[in-house]
């Protein structure tokens, strides 16, 4: 693990975390970027800061360096850790969370092969954490809540993980590189221009997809409602077949993950900016209704949407084994 200390322009302590898989370069690229731009503390203090922080993270230097996703144990399925693991993940995940003990807002960067468009995930929506999605540049953000508990965003406070784009595109690196001076905008550590805040919608993950083997076949986009009764996934095993209305998927992408086609969630209300009641979800207006199919090329401009599939338990869909 590698940590770089930099000065803010205010008082918050902030974490922008890359690497924790070690085959998403982006990530590891916009720490690097972000390194080299900001000043160090001792230049924020001669130009005034108030005492803040921003720590940028390589999590996983050796699986980074071998480009592949982890060494042992995939590092955002092994927190809290144990330290005296032989799996380094595992080991390596409390000395992590450490490193981000008492900070007032962290972002973990993530790309994936999943479709676009890019969003943000949380455990736990704190007030630090509303501000924090509110003020990123996506449109939906997916409540993980009810699913994994072994991710940095589910055990480490006040963290928001960012899909940021297709894994090894250089659209990932600029949306996920402007996205982290948004983060880091909203928390004051920047203070080039005023932070943007924005509702957010949220999506509320339930289950996931499983494969089964053969050619793998997705027929619909992240966050695209899923038709009652259409087939949102297929191959040679399985027909996953959604009984319910008001279905969309997370992380759909047919050859990103081995064992899942994506997950199953529903839009459950938005996320309303800082000083618009409490850090909650709020049903949406009718007048908020949206047809994503039709803003979908614009927000793919941003560079595309990303995971590291996180799933639970409360099924929505019907999986059908081939004869």
């Amino acid at each position: 693990m590698e940590t770089f200390d930099r000065g803010s322009a205010g008082s918050a302590r902030v974490a922008i975390v890359g690497g924790i898989h070690g085959d998403e370069p982006a990530g590891v690229r916009i720490v690097e970027r972000l390194a080299a731009e900001l000043p160090s503390l001792a230049a924020a203090d001669r130009e005034g800061g108030d005492g803040g922080l921003v720590r940028l993270v390589l999590a996983n230097e050796p699986a980074i360096e071998a480009e592949t996703r982890y060494t042992d144990a995939d590092l955002n399925r092994s927190f809290p850790g144990d330290p005296d693991s032989e799996e380094y993940e595992r080991a390596l995940a409390p000395r992590l969370t450490a490193e981000l003990e008492g900070f007032d807002a962290v972002l973990a960067l993530h790309t994936s092969h999943s479709a676009p468009p890019p969003f943000a995930i949380f455990s736990d929506l704190a007030e630090s954490v509303r501000r924090t999605v509110t003020g990123l540049p996506v449109d939906h953000v997916v409540d993980a809540s009810g699913l994994r508990s072994t991710t940095l965003d589910s055990t480490v406070p006040h963290t928001v993980s960012i899909e940021v784009g297709r894994q090894g595109s250089e659209g990932a690196v600029e949306f996920g590189y402007d996205a982290c001076l948004a983060f880091l905008r909203v928390h004051g550590a920047l203070a080039d221009e005023p932070p943007t805040f924005s509702e957010t919608v949220v999506v509320k993950g339930s289950e996931e997809v499983p494969k089964g083997g053969g050619d793998p076949r997705v027929h619909f986009a992240n966050f695209e409602e899923i038709p009652e009764g259409a087939v949102f996934a297929e191959d040679d095993v399985h027909t996953h077949q959604v009984e319910e209305p008001g279905v969309v998927p997370i992380l759909a992408s047919e050859n990103g993950y081995d064992d899942i086609f994506g997950i199953y969630g529903r839009v459950t209300g938005v996320v309303k900016p800082p000083g618009e009641g409490e850090p909650r979800v709020y049903p949406r207006d009718d007048g908020d209704e949206r047809d994503d199919g039709d803003g979908r090329a614009e927000r793919e401009e941003r560079g595309g949407s990303g995971g590291d599939g996180e799933g639970g338990e409360n099924g929505t869909g019907r999986s059908e084994r081939a004869e």
